[in-house]
């Protein structure tokens, strides 16, 4: 982050204090680490500011993890203003916490508020409430290799309003949840199944933004994916139906030799920090990426198939279902999808030198 050692001192003896002395010798919360999955484990503290009419934040604060109030006339109750963010705080083999890219989070924030119409913070005041979340709970940053620290920061309309029309005041929340693996296949392939009906986003929609709305109408079609045994489901694009766009939470890569070919961001599209993270180092690895309109049959030439997003990481997909035909994969060892993975995850556990200053140290 961007803030001083002094600035961080002053979030820590706050913190200090709110914990209280009987926490004062606790290096770890008490965590089972070898059994964490993807469900939320409530932290100690949590980050919130708000916006006035004119659109700046005050000074955010923390305060204790749980419920908060909210005007039944909230614009995200109402219209659905909500933005999310997914990030994740690891702890090294030196012992130090890092982030990964965190700037980028905070700017897609901004980004995706201009198009929802709310107020956003800057990308400082992003930062700093991320880092305070962080330093807050820090016993709950796993130990190295257990996990991480996932990172929930959100933004949506806190005030009122009866008409059709973006909300008077807006809240950054931040807060966090030690997690492990995503899907619960573990470390294992997924198995993903193309839905021909309905798609995730449209064409002038907000599917390349992180708006809260685009993740309730496929909540269906995923729910009755698992129940056949699948992991997750890749959709569709909504004009023709013809080609891939993306799976729920994630973005996924074809590799066929030395060529990477992933859908293009074309509005419809999240443009997944992770996703530009893997296509920047396989191109340093010399592989060809290609970033363009992936028709569904393009499906069955693909080698390698893997998924990519901060909640995910980067996961090998043994298997896509379409059309009732199942299309399998190579998985395992001394593969592509391996090899972008240990580099990915070295970077950002800070086991491998980070020659692009993309991982960030809180302290």
């Amino acid at each position: 982050m961007h803030g001083t050692k002094a600035a961080a001192s002053v979030v820590e003896e706050h913190v200090s204090q709110m914990m209280g002395s009987e926490r004062e010798d606790e290096e770890y919360a008490d965590v089972d680490w070898d059994n964490l999955g993807f469900s939320l484990v409530p932290t100690d503290y949590m980050f919130a500011t708000r916006s006035c009419k004119e659109g700046n934040f005050e000074q955010g604060c923390l305060s204790r993890y749980g419920n908060m109030e909210l005007n039944p006339a909230a614009g995200i109750l109402n219209y659905g203003q909500g933005l999310i963010e997914g990030m994740k705080a690891y702890r090294g083999e030196d012992g130090r916490v890092l982030m990964f890219r965190p700037e980028l989070n905070a700017m897609r924030m901004k980004n995706g508020a201009e198009r929802m119409c709310m107020h956003s913070p800057s990308v400082q005041q992003f930062m700093e409430g991320v880092k305070q979340t962080v330093l807050a709970n820090i016993r709950w940053v796993p130990p190295q290799g257990k996990g991480s620290l996932y990172l929930r920061p959100l933004l949506f309309g806190s005030g009122a309003s009866l008409g059709v029309s973006a909300a008077s005041e807006y809240t950054f929340l931040v807060f966090g949840s030690p997690v492990q693996n995503y899907f619960k296949e573990g470390t294992a392939a997924l198995n993903l199944y193309v839905e021909e009906v309905v798609p995730r986003a449209y064409l002038g929609g907000t599917g390349a933004v992180k708006a809260i709305s685009n993740y309730g109408p496929v909540l269906d079609v995923m729910r009755r994916a698992k129940a056949r045994g699948f992991s997750d489901v890749l959709y569709l694009d909504a004009e023709t139906k013809k080609n891939i766009e993306e799976v729920s939470s994630a973005n996924i890569f074809l590799v066929k030799g030395n060529t990477i070919v992933t859908p293009a961001t074309n509005g419809t599209i999240l443009r997944g920090i992770t996703r530009e993270s893997v296509i920047e180092i396989a191109l340093d690895l010399g592989y060809k990426v290609e970033e363009r309109v992936v028709p569904v049959e393009e499906l069955k030439e693909a080698e390698e198939v893997f998924c990519t997003g901060t909640a995910a990481g980067i996961a090998s997909v043994g298997s896509i279902t379409f059309q009732d035909i199942r299309t399998e994969y190579k998985v395992g060892e001394g593969l592509v999808t391996q090899q972008l993975q240990s580099i990915l995850v070295g970077i950002q556990t800070g086991s491998i030198q980070d020659t692009k200053n993309w991982v960030v140290e809180i302290d």
